[in-house]
């Protein structure tokens, strides 16, 4: 999946005025905190593998040692008499051991173990890339929908001020009203302050893309003006539904997970089985020991070693308990994340399909303010409406297009966000959903 990503991000091209969001999603690979934890979690996950298959292999050993001795000798001489002498030597030792393992059932499922976690490893980082994927793409649109609604606020104020001016020029020659005054007035103070508020908002999204990226962000590219509805997700839910449960990384990595339990209870068991070995030695000695401090040996050795347990004081029993525990466990939170990815997939396949009728409904409610508004102040003219009926008209659309933004970008990361529940999300989607900004 690394490999992929960083393939993927090469699709970016660079833009001087604007971070694209193919650009946000290749700085994010290299300065992306949880992202960086989870590729040095796989580099040390692949050592299971190497761990495991380690206790297979032949085992070989080498050993020196070189003492000077100085030695206390009571024995009889010649005549019978006990005598005391006191030799001194020097003793030096040296050897090579080679143990294979014949039969050994706690090496053979440290074996299958270490390739279960090793496995588990991977799947679990390709669901860390992905779940990085998404993370970045939100922070992305929350900043450019903190953005929308500043512009919004902003459009927003400025229509109150020049609504106020207006509303004061009438007042002053006699052909407004005073609630006129002051109902804008009052819109206006509540417009200024909601800026303020958006202002705030969008800082703080880009401070949180900007910790994502690792540089400073200031200014995104907007969506399109071309907004497009993608077809509808392919299959219905169901085939989206099979397609999670067999490509689904975190559900992959828990029945990794739950083999890898299986084989802690062989561990256990394999407590009470016997384990045969091949051992040859070569030694060399030279002066070993008092009785022999004046001659030298060497010593070949080849055979097998049967070592059979016998009672362990009941761990080997304990252990085995334990671990079918933690096996019971696994198979337990393989079905909880079954249940909660399911459900996530539910939930972002609904929103793809209600976002389409939504941002459909949106575009209408845009479209019917704006005409709202033009004959709203023709209806003013005519005597028919009253300063208020604009203001609310004007507000309407407003709210319109902040619900209409705000849409579409949730349909956006609806459709990541159903991608990744299925576990096929990866760095062509972010460059499809890119081509909607510019």
């Amino acid at each position: 999946m690394s490999a992929a990503l960083l393939a993927g991000a090469l699709l970016c091209a660079n833009n001087a005025s604007a971070m694209t969001m193919m650009q946000a999603f290749q700085a994010a690979l290299s300065n992306d905190a949880l992202y960086q934890q989870a590729v040095q979690d796989s580099i040390g996950g692949k050592e299971y593998a190497t761990l495991g298959k380690s206790n297979l292999l032949p085992n070989m050993q080498a050993n020196y040692s070189s003492s000077r001795n100085r030695v206390d000798l009571e024995a009889p001489n010649v005549l019978g008499q006990m005598r005391t002498t006191y030799p001194q030597y020097i003793s030096r030792s040296s050897g090579v051991t080679l143990r294979q393992t014949l039969f050994n059932m706690d090496a053979w499922a440290r074996y299958k173990q270490g390739m279960a976690q090793t496995k588990y490893s991977d799947e679990n980082f390709e669901g860390r890339a992905q779940e990085m994927i998404v993370r970045v793409t939100s922070a992305y649109m929350d900043a450019l929908f903190a953005n929308e609604q500043v512009r919004i606020m902003k459009a927003q104020r400025d229509m109150y001020a020049e609504q106020k001016a207006v509303n004061d020029r009438l007042f002053t020659g006699g052909e407004g009203t005073k609630t006129d005054v002051l109902e804008t007035q009052s819109r206006l103070d509540l417009a200024e302050a909601q800026l303020l508020e958006a202002e705030d908002n969008r800082q703080t999204q880009l401070a949180t893309l900007s910790t994502l990226v690792g540089e400073e962000v200031t200014v995104l590219d907007e969506l399109a003006p071309n907004f497009r509805i993608a077809p509808p997700p392919e299959g219905g839910f169901e085939a989206w539904r099979k397609r999670a449960l067999e490509e689904n990384p975190d559900l992959r990595a828990q029945t990794f997970a739950i083999e890898a339990a299986r084989q802690e209870v062989n561990k256990s068991r394999a407590g009470h089985l016997p384990r045969l070995d091949f051992v040859a030695s070569y030694s060399r000695a030279d002066a070993e020991t008092i009785n022999t401090y004046n001659q030298n040996t060497v010593n070949r050795a080849i055979g097998i070693q049967l070592t059979v347990p016998l009672y362990s004081g009941g761990s080997v029993v304990a252990s085995s308990r334990q671990s079918v525990a933690g096996l019971e466990k696994a198979k337990a939170e393989l079905q909880v994340r079954t249940d909660k990815i399911v459900i996530e997939l539910r939930k972002q396949y609904a929103a793809v399909l209600s976002s389409v009728t939504r941002i459909r409904a949106l575009e209408k409610a845009v479209a019917s303010g704006e005409l709202l508004i033009i004959a709203t102040e023709q209806s003013i003219k005519g005597g028919v409406r009253i300063n208020l009926d604009l203001l609310n008209a004007r507000q309407q659309l407003y709210t319109s297009q902040r619900d209409l933004a705000q849409a579409r970008y949730n349909y956006l990361l609806a459709q990541l966000k159903l991608k990744a529940a299925a576990g096929v999300l990866g760095p062509e989607d972010v460059q499809e959903v890119s081509t909607y900004f510019r």
